[in-house]
């Protein structure tokens, strides 16, 4: 009767482990598709609406540095 009660614990956290999985999945493309990262064409035109011209030299350097925040 013990090893009844450890195959439905053992089940029971493996389907735990299955949908939490899938669960996180679905609200990080969800997550991703409605905030996507910012990407160069991006960081132009935020730039641009700031009213600075922006260079390739400058656009490079603010990826950078963002992409090494990001790695912290």
């Amino acid at each position: 009767m013990l090893w009844l009660y450890i195959l439905i614990g053992v089940l029971a956290l493996i389907a735990g482990l299955a949908i939490g999985f899938f669960i996180a999945r679905r609200y990080m493309m969800t997550y991703l598709k409605n905030n996507p990262p910012i990407n160069e064409q991006m960081l132009k035109m935020m730039m641009m609406q700031m009213g600075m011209k922006p260079s390739q030299k400058k656009i490079n350097q603010m990826m950078a540095a963002m992409n090494k925040q990001q790695g912290k």
